[in-house]
């Protein structure tokens, strides 16, 4: 690009942050300017500010200067649409954020976000005006033909604006595009308005249009194959200087003045400290109204505490002054103070509040003030891994609160700080898949095939794989792109698309509090569409912490909720507890989470802590805090070493002797962070401060950091005595355990949940998992789960039934009855409302008596037709076929009655049920079979309630020797066969790339889970679906070294429907005496390939006959065969 004083200016770039529109990563766009030495470039995505600030600081850095704009649509009568604005100064870049959060936060729920001319006029200072292109505001009105209006307008703006307003001319190569410029120049010389040129850049290279042209059709929910959507030219792209001087060379005015506009801003946005809101208080200073609540909370504390902690008095008090001191020293009062405040409404309004979260529980003023529940004496927790005056971020403290209530909390911020409290925004992106679906879906490709091709990238969150990472490791999209030109075009594009912003969302935690300047320092942002209390900023995480404004986390956790509903139900049955005060070293809460049977328990219940809570046999609390901190990768290697020495089969390695007090409590592994920041200040009299820095460096593997840390723990070792040679050897024996040192006073926190919710289910079992099930209503994954783990615990589940069942899962002793609002398609609050009138007028007497006393918003087709196929209607009618297709006859029936009712028309069926049973005819169809039931069943609900279906084959797999799962573990053979039906399946790629998958097989005694590698994968992928059985051969392998498991080889897998319907080379069927061989010839009457032999007694002999011809013998002649009464025995 051309290096000169008149370089064209590109003012009209469009980030990512347009969404669905502009197709430019800012970092992209950075790199673009520093390559081609781009003087200024200006930002102006349409309807927001995102990325300001982002943009400002990146552009900077590479060179360019930064100019921001936006475009906000405006409106005039009933016409709407988009107005460039650009900010020259501070002063206009608060007016340009007070114009963005308008056009979201003053409007209604219908009309697109805008704002008015009145107050464009009212915010006008400092901004540039200019007319847009020709799908803009006054491109609109042209193409409306309201030219009138359009001169009228801006002759109205120029008086408010005066210079700073400009006509502005685009060349892209769009139809209507010259009509509307020709205008423009006449408008020009009429109103005496500059001219300027400018370039509308949604990409950077040319060969992205037609993926931008993809992205457009998304955004605008139309097909690319449409002609009447919206559409650009291919020339929006970031073009060379010289190209588009030479494109305007025939309008030196509008040139010129495109040159000139950067000369017209000194200013960008800049990153701001910490800006806190203003905080009424007693005292003149936050400091002092601090000190006072702290110390009162701390002696409200010491009322609770055991004689044992009393003695201490003095030690609690030493630390809350020196914590109280470096809050000061930090200007951090006001934060504790506002977090205090809304935990504090929160438990006074009965909202559960976890015991803490992260570093924050390490507070003992935030102990004090009701902030955290755990005392940080008590578990060795240290201050300064929360605050010290080292730390260059400032901390946050998390909160996690009742996931049902939380909204009850934003509410209380709202009414407290008024319009200065909003959410954070983040932005959903074109990942891989979703990049796959929206583009095969604006290019017309089948909804199946998309789906297909989308399944070929594995479904791992915590490892996920781009779409070329996929293509490169999975053969299969070779093969789609070698057969279907299409599929090779929706890869291309997705390729090109994928990362790029699609949506905005909600961080559903994060909250800024700043007061009534919030809408001063970001641009809000708000979605009418959602039932949001709070808006957001239009700023994410990162650029919100750069503007000034600090995070509060206000977190959901479902496990609160449960709880909070375990005591809600035990309250109700007259059984009082209270949490936060049971005994945290309860013998019958250890052997229940010794057992490793922990399914429900909070951060306990995956197989693997499973296996080392067995291993590890916990008998302290601190056991459980330790495993928390150590089931991580990295840290988990060394959960054997920790078992090994806690039950006496190794000797804890401390180090060094002065260590032995810090590593004694986890048998000479540094599990925590703290324990890194104690052996620094035991060993080379690091301050606390000092101390967290040097656990952040080894943390971040920074090595010029970690070379001056060491040097300075050497030296503070040598000075207390300690040789240079052992020192270097102690800080190169705690560095690999300090790279994966996790935070205890997390740790210890979540500990306690985990221990809480295994009290409650060692106690109140019953309670406890109707409470956890009731939070899960719409995973059938874990409610699966759920209905196994109350088989083992031999608690009854009674199946959904519209009489005895509720919305939610309710507990009575070893029982539980099964929600009916878990039924897929069966809403909560309609289920809710049929509930309570059964409650209120009595049992449902028959399908009739429903109809006549449910109200029609309360029943549809998908939630009566789930209901049915659950068998929630057996009590009333067991013929699940005639209800299922009644179904449009008994909605149609329940609307009549309930608008006779309105109308308070004489019931023309009568109250009786005769005259009631006349409402229709139902339909007349036979009874499902036993596997259409459970085949139902399982859409119904996701998985079997009533019976299994392998039972059906119990008696052949007898014969053939097919065992369940259970027995097989359980038993001395290496190898055997298993039945199982898949409950669920997930396919990986492993590190190498090779795919695996994880199944979760079901037979009568419970579930299994078993990996399937590459080769039995790929050839068996088509038939592994949910709900097909199948025969395993499965192979034990020898027991791991920390496992006390076999791990499960899978050698074989066959259809189950294979098994059935194969021939036997040869069957004996043994008779009984009153044998009838007439009847078992007609049984046997058709030819086939399997030899028959039928053996009967006679006398004290038994006799053998071979039949002539070979015989059809499939699985269901059988069934028939043994269920004769004179058979006695059949052999394969």
């Amino acid at each position: 690009m051309a290096n000169d004083s008149n370089q064209f200016s590109y003012f009209k770039v469009h980030s990512e942050y347009s969404i669905c529109e502009g197709a430019i990563k800012i970092d992209d766009l950075a790199k673009t300017c520093k390559e081609y030495k781009i003087k200024s470039v200006g930002l102006c995505d349409s309807f927001n500010l995102c990325g300001a600030l982002e943009f400002a600081e990146k552009l900077s850095k590479s060179g360019s200067h930064p100019i921001i704009g936006t475009q906000i649509n405006f409106k005039f009568g009933n016409d709407i649409g988009k107005i460039p604005l650009f900010a020259t100064t501070e002063k206009g870049y608060k007016n340009l954020i007070k114009l963005s959060s308008k056009s979201y936060l003053e409007n209604d729920d219908i009309s697109e976000p805008h704002c008015t001319f009145s107050d464009l006029k009212n915010l006008h200072e400092d901004l540039i005006i200019l007319t847009g292109g020709h799908f803009d505001f006054f491109g609109k009105l042209f193409k409306l033909n309201k030219v009138n209006h359009v001169s009228e307008i801006l002759l109205d703006l120029k008086k408010v604006f005066k210079e700073r307003i400009y006509i502005e001319l685009q060349r892209h190569k769009e139809p209507g595009e010259k009509a509307f410029e020709n205008f423009l120049i006449d408008l020009s010389s009429t109103i005496q308005l500059p001219l300027i040129a400018s370039q509308e850049v949604y990409y950077l290279k040319k060969d992205m249009f037609e993926a931008h042209d993809a992205l457009i059709c998304i955004g605008e929910k139309a097909f690319v194959d449409d002609k009447k959507r919206k559409k650009y030219s291919n020339e929006h792209y970031f073009k060379d200087s010289d190209n588009l001087k030479k494109l305007f060379d025939d309008l030196p005015e509008a040139l010129e003045n495109n040159y000139n506009f950067p000369l017209r801003f000194n200013f960008k946005p800049k990153k701001s400290l910490p800006i806190l809101p203003s905080i009424k208080t007693k005292h003149e200073s936050l400091e002092d109204e601090l000190f006072l609540q702290a110390k009162n909370g701390l002696e409200n504390r010491f009322k609770s505490f055991n004689s044992n902690k009393t003695e201490n008095r003095e030690i609690y008090e030493k630390r809350l002054t020196h914590e109280l001191n470096i809050i000061k020293k930090m200007n951090y009062a006001g934060y504790f103070l506002i977090v205090s405040d809304y935990i504090r409404w929160a438990k006074q309004n009965k909202i559960p509040v976890g015991p803490g979260r992260g570093s924050g529980a390490g507070s003992l003023v935030a102990y004090s003030l009701d902030i955290t529940d755990l005392d940080p004496l008590e578990f060795d927790l240290i201050f300064e891994r929360f605050l010290n005056p080292d730390r260059i971020s400032m901390p946050d403290f998390d909160i996690d609160f009742c996931e049902e209530k939380r909204d009850l909390v934003f509410k209380y911020l709202k009414s407290k700080y008024l319009n200065g409290v909003a959410h954070i925004i983040t932005f959903g992106k074109l990942k891989a898949r979703m990049a796959l679906r929206d583009v095969g879906r604006v290019l017309g490709l089948p909804y199946g095939h998309v789906d297909k091709i989308c399944k070929m990238i594995p479904f791992d969150p915590s490892r996920p794989l781009t779409l070329q990472e996929s293509i490169d490791r999975e053969p299969r999209f070779k093969n789609e792109i070698r057969l279907n030109k299409k599929v090779e075009k929706l890869i291309e594009l997705s390729l090109k698309l994928e990362g790029i912003n699609r949506n905005m969302a909600t961080h559903a935690a994060g909250v800024v509090i700043a007061g009534e300047a919030l809408s001063e320092q970001v641009p809000l942002y708000k979605d009418n569409t959602s039932n949001l209390i709070l808006p957001s900023t239009q700023f994410n995480m990162h650029s919100s912490e750069d503007a000034g404004l600090v995070k509060f986390d206000i977190l959901g956790l479902k496990t609160l909720t449960v709880i909070s509903k375990t005591l809600k139900m035990l309250s109700q049955k007259d059984i009082k507890l209270d949490i936060s005060k049971i005994n945290l070293q309860d013998e019958n809460v250890f052997k229940l989470l010794s057992t490793g049977e922990t399914t429900g328990l909070f951060q306990v219940e995956s197989t693997g802590v499973r296996e080392s809570l067995r291993q590890m046999k916990p008998n302290k609390f601190e056991d459980i805090i330790a495993l928390v901190a150590l089931y991580r990768p990295g840290p988990m290697n060394n959960i054997p070493i920790y078992n090994d020495c806690k039950n006496g089969l190794k000797k804890p390695d401390y180090i060094h002797p002065s260590l032995e007090k810090i590593l004694k409590p986890t048998y000479g592994i540094i599990i925590y962070q703290e324990q890194v920041m104690q052996i620094a200040q035991t060993l080379a009299g690091f301050t606390a401060g000092e101390a967290d820095i040097l656990r952040k460096a080894m943390g971040k593997k920074k090595r010029a950091e970690l070379e001056k840390q060491k040097e300075r723990f050497i030296n503070g070792a040598v000075k207390k005595g300690i040789q240079k040679d052992l020192a270097n050897f102690i800080f190169q024996k705690i560095t690999p355990f300090a790279e994966y040192g996790f935070n205890k006073s997390h740790a210890a926190a979540y500990a306690l949940i985990a221990y809480q919710t295994a009290f409650l289910k060692t106690y109140y079992k019953e309670d406890f998992i109707a409470a956890t099930m009731s939070t899960e209503l719409n995973s059938t994954s874990k409610l699966r789960e759920f209905v196994e783990e109350l088989k083992r615990l031999k608690i009854e589940v009674v199946r959904p039934c519209i009489n005895n069942c509720f919305a939610e899962f309710k507990a009575d002793k070893n029982k539980i009855f099964y929600a009916l609002s878990a039924i897929k398609n069966v809403g909560f609050e309609a289920i809710s409302n049929i509930v309570e009138e059964r409650k209120k007028n009595g049992r449902f007497n028959s399908i009739i008596d429903f109809i006549k006393r449910v109200k029609p918003k309360d029943v549809n087709k998908l939630q009566l037709e789930g209901l049915v196929k659950a068998g929630a209607f057996d009590s009333l009618d067991e013929n699940r076929a005639k209800l299922f297709h009644s179904i449009p006859k008994i909605i149609l029936s329940i609307k009549n009655i309930y608008e006779e009712k309105i109308s308070n028309q004489s019931n023309l069926f009568g109250d009786t049920e005769d005259n009631s049973n006349k409402i229709f005819e139902f339909e007349n169809k036979v009874m499902w079979t036993k596997k259409e039931i459970l085949s139902e069943e399982f859409t119904s609900l996701g998985f079997y309630i009533s019976d299994h279906p392998l039972n059906e084959y119990k008696d052949l797999f007898s014969q053939l020797k097919i065992k369940s799962y259970k027995d097989f573990i359980e038993g001395n053979e290496n190898e055997s066969l298993v039945a199982g039906t898949i409950m669920s399946i997930q396919e990986k790629k492993s590190s190498k790339g090779t795919p695996f998958s994880i199944i979760k097989f079901s037979d009568n005694s419970g579930e299994y889970e078993i990996f399937l590698f590459s080769e039995l994968l790929i050839s068996n992928r088509d038939r592994l679906k949910e709900s097909n059985s199948f025969i395993l051969t499965l192979q034990k392998d020898k027991f791991s070294e920390n496992s006390i498991s076999p791990r499960i080889n899978v050698r074989k897998v066959l259809d189950l429907s294979e098994l059935i319907n194969k021939s036997y080379k040869k069957v004996s069927i043994e008779l009984k005496d009153n044998y009838n061989l007439e009847d078992l010839k007609s049984i046997l009457k058709e030819e086939g390939e399997t030899q028959i032999n039928i053996l009967v007694k006679d006398k004290n002999k038994t006799l053998a006959f071979q039949l002539e011809r070979t015989r059809k013998f499939d699985f269901n002649i059988f069934n028939d065969i043994k269920s004769k009464q004179y058979v006695k025995k059949i052999s394969f």
